[in-house]
């Protein structure tokens, strides 16, 4: 069911509408195979890199679209109702990009950035090691400058698109100063010493492989090093923010093809005489889901209209991370419940869905992260 939207632009009206019709040609009629094969659909990413939609959020004369973040994240709400691996592997190269749009060198942005933007490149995003999550301060992953660049050694955790990427953009220790010690380095995937372990097996998000990387002495020539050195914590914090807002509207999307899935059947099945939509203890459920999903909608607009007014968004982005994806985990699981055993099945989708949601409330910081940094934001320290 196309979510009715309020676009401040006939092109951003245009944009969504091309979305849907890349999803409808291109995604929905693979996304079910692929899921349960477990494949990682690399030429998707492609083909949504030619169409213009992995490049939205970043300005014109980089390579970029140039959109609103509140309309690239609409796109990425879309693709999700579709696709969900693919709409959270759109967010995660986002975060890839970020620190060379944001911090790196004119010539860093000329030889990165376009075929990063175009999607002919696909990005990783190297920052969490398995005693380094939240507390990504304490990462042990270290890079040792030499004559002619650094050296890195270390291994990451958790990493979306691990063995499948072109390039790592990777937070690493290059001084013993705690959170100032860390640094950003764009990584060749075919540097020597850079391995990927056998993909997590994983609840959900089957298109989406993660592994552990190890980087074994990987030598980085030192242009390879983005922003300054010290600066990846300010850099990976900014990206993240941004990035949670992606995980939002990809919950959101979720939980609309939930909701949907949920209305379609609940308005096709019989019992008693009549569908059984048509019971008040059902209806008021899917009245329900679609509250949970209208305001995470709402919420992650607020705060991408922050963002684009150039107004801090801190907070408002860990709110929306929180609430949208609590709302995805309730509404896929209701979902579940109205198609009743069928729900149980994979002869549907919903039980997927609910896999899928599951692991929103967990990456982009926990939700438990984000109430700590919506408290903190709230008394000011």
């Amino acid at each position: 069911m196309p979510v009715e939207r309020l676009m401040p632009t006939d092109e951003s009206a245009d944009l969504i509408e091309l979305t849907r019709e890349v999803c409808r040609r291109e995604l929905a009629p693979r996304v079910d195979a692929a899921e349960a094969a477990g494949e990682m659909p690399r030429e998707i990413f492609r083909t949504l890199g030619r169409s213009g939609l992995l490049s939205l959020p970043y300005d014109e004369e980089l390579g970029g679209g140039g959109v609103p973040y509140e309309v690239y994240l609409q796109v990425v709400e879309e693709i999700a109702s579709v696709w969900m691996s693919v709409a959270v592997g759109v967010s995660v190269h986002a975060l890839t990009c970020f620190p060379t749009v944001t911090a790196g060198t004119p010539a860093q942005q000329e030889s990165l950035l376009r075929d990063m933007l175009s999607g002919e490149l696909l990005g990783a995003y190297c920052l969490s090691e398995r005693e380094a999550g939240s507390d990504i301060a304490s990462m042990r992953t270290r890079a040792v400058e030499h004559e002619g660049g650094f050296s890195i050694r270390g291994t990451k955790a958790w990493i979306s698109h691990a063995g499948h990427a072109d390039y790592y953009t990777s937070f690493v220790r290059t001084d013993d100063l705690g959170g100032k010690g860390l640094s950003c380095f764009v990584v060749p995937a075919d540097a020597a010493g850079l391995t990927v372990a056998t993909p997590e097996r994983k609840m959900g998000l089957a298109c989406d492989p993660v592994a552990e990387v190890t980087f074994d002495d990987v030598h980085v020539d030192a242009d390879r090093l983005v922003g300054e050195r010290g600066q990846g914590m300010q850099l990976a914090l900014a990206a993240l923010d941004a990035g949670r807002l992606g995980i939002a509207a990809a919950a959101t999307g979720l939980a609309q093809a939930a909701l949907d899935l949920a209305v379609r059947y609940a308005g096709e099945r019989q019992q008693f005489g009549r569908s059984i939509g048509g019971f008040q203890g059902l209806g008021f459920m899917l009245a329900d889901m679609e509250a949970a999903v209208s305001s995470a909608r709402s919420s992650y607009l607020f705060a991408a209209r922050l963002k684009d007014a150039g107004r801090p968004f801190s907070k408002q982005a860990a709110v929306a991370k929180l609430m949208a994806t609590d709302n995805a985990m309730k509404v896929t699981t209701d979902a579940v419940q109205v198609l009743g055993g069928a729900g149980y099945t994979a002869d549907f989708p919903a039980e997927r869905f609910m896999r899928d949601a599951k692991v929103t409330q967990i990456f982009e910081g926990t939700n438990q992260i984000q109430r700590l940094v919506i408290s903190r934001h709230l008394l000011n320290h």
